[in-house]
């Protein structure tokens, strides 16, 4: 009787890219922000890894308890808490979370349920084509270049700077690794949301001036400023 070898156990290292939260108070208008924010933008968080970073709220464990909950009710999937004093913790919250970086060093992201990841390790990443709806494009490592357009429910998130030679109609979301002096460009804005660096405006926000104009979007210190 011939004898099989078990296969040896392996372990392989892999970094995904989360989407951080970092509350303040007052926890309210936190709240109805965030709100504007998922009513605006539908399935933004969706099928997402979140990190919930309480460092600087310094939460007791009632209000975390709050917290936790507040998430639950809006579908936001907490995959870890980030800066939550260990005595505030219980057995049934997300797990604590330490060590984590804001920067580029990210080898592949793998996202559970995402339409569409594209990344690769070079600065900039090209694509000749459009991004059609329900499709994500995801690139924490530099820039990203679209000769098409950017198509209503659609998405972009990179780390450096986003260029978009036809329309943007959907989410773009620049500087997501922190970097602050990365910028949005487009031929032609009906942009749903833009962000740079974690400060974001919905459509709502924007209103109609910028409509069907190219604009560049751009942090001034706290606030986004559209050219």
């Amino acid at each position: 009787m011939a004898v099989h070898p078990r296969p040896s156990l392996r372990f392989r290292g892999k970094s995904f890219l989360a989407l951080v939260l970092a509350p303040v108070v007052p926890m309210r208008d936190w709240l109805e922000d965030l709100d504007a924010l998922t009513q605006n933008s539908p399935g933004f968080f969706s099928g997402r890894p979140v990190v919930l970073d309480v460092s600087t709220l310094k939460p007791s464990k009632s209000e975390l308890k709050f917290l936790l909950a507040a998430m639950r009710m809006r579908d936001i999937r907490i995959a870890g808490l980030e800066g939550a004093a260990p005595a505030v913790m219980d057995a049934d919250m997300p797990q604590a979370l330490t060590g984590g970086e804001l920067s580029s060093g990210i080898d592949r992201a793998d996202l559970d349920k995402a339409p569409l990841t594209r990344e690769t390790a070079d600065p900039t990443l090209m694509i000749e084509d459009s991004i059609r709806s329900g499709r994500s494009v995801l690139h924490p490592n530099g820039d990203v270049t679209i000769l098409g357009s950017v198509a209503s429910g659609a998405e972009i998130v990179a780390g450096g700077s986003i260029h978009i030679y036809g329309s943007l109609r959907g989410r773009a979301v620049a500087g997501c690794t922190g970097n602050a002096t990365a910028r949005i460009f487009c031929r032609k804005f009906e942009a749903e949301l833009v962000a740079v660096n974690g400060l974001y405006k919905t459509a709502d926000d924007l209103g109609s001036k910028f409509r069907n104009l190219p604009i560049q979007v751009r942090l001034d210190g706290d606030s986004l400023i559209l050219t």
